[in-house]
């Protein structure tokens, strides 16, 4: 049995032909800076390969996590860190920030962020998502009007299954905007079947500005409603959030600021 040869290197830079043949890309570039660095730092072997395989690790990391976040397709990229916590009249900060520390994701469990828009809920929510891709854990990001859109859209071509299992495969699925628009029957029994596969594959972090008493008007169906916030709440947290409208607070300083201009 033949095997395929690999494309031979410009014999100029063997070390670096040897690594790039291998995959690893981080040392094809930095071989010759590793080598150097052993020279003046008296490096054993030992202490060289594990300086080489150390940084190809992390460089095979950091590719991994990019890939995530950009599959995962937030809508933009933010931290626990960029969190105006003194906003809310209310919020539990350190069930939040142990939240991110992943375990829940580990526990296939869910997290229910609940309040008023403009409270911080999606960016909290994608926080808690980017953190999850910077820990290797698929993560994907929808809000329910449109993973609702698409898996309607699906059963029209077909694709159902395919659809279903784009949000059931996931480690982590965010659900963001619940409550924004009432769920008819086709759209409440596919928002039912997602949850359901979700209880076998993996978390949810699920935004909503409506509580769980009126998720009834959300899914025009009281049944359908208790089934699934009995679901999501068996091995989840409900994360409250209270307060006025961060986008409101705003656009009055703006306001503020506009009419200072003009005195």
């Amino acid at each position: 049995m033949s095997v395929d040869a690999a494309p031979a290197g410009d014999g100029q830079d063997p070390l670096g032909d040897m690594a790039q043949r291998l995959n690893l890309t981080r040392t094809a570039k930095t071989w010759r800076e590793l080598l150097d660095a052993a020279a003046r730092e008296n490096l054993s072997h030992r202490q060289l390969l594990e300086r080489a395989f150390s940084d190809e690790l992390a460089a095979r990391h950091d590719r991994l996590v990019a890939r995530l976040i950009r599959e995962a397709r937030f809508p933009s990229i933010k931290t626990l860190g960029g969190f105006d916590w003194s906003h809310p009249t209310a919020i539990p900060q350190p069930l939040i920030q142990r939240a991110a520390e992943l375990d829940f994701v580990q526990q296939r469990g869910h997290l229910i962020f609940l309040g008023r828009g403009g409270l911080g809920k999606t960016h909290l929510a994608t926080a808690i998502g980017v953190a999850a891709c910077q820990g290797e854990i698929r993560t994907l990001f929808t809000t329910a009007a449109d993973m609702i859109n698409r898996l309607v859209a699906s059963k029209a071509d077909h694709s159902l299954d395919r659809a279903l299992r784009r949000y059931g495969s996931p480690r982590l699925l965010i659900i963001d905007e619940l409550g924004y628009l009432p769920l008819d029957k086709e759209g409440r029994d596919l928002f039912f079947q997602v949850i359901s596969k979700r209880s076998e594959t993996g978390s949810v972090i699920l935004t909503t500005n409506k509580a769980f008493r009126d998720w009834g008007e959300v899914f025009q169906d009281n049944a359908v409603a208790t089934a699934i916030a009995e679901r999501l709440i068996e091995n989840g947290e409900l994360i409250k959030i209270e307060g006025s409208s961060y986008r409101v607070k705003r656009k009055k300083l703006k306001g503020s600021d506009a009419a200072g201009l003009g005195e």
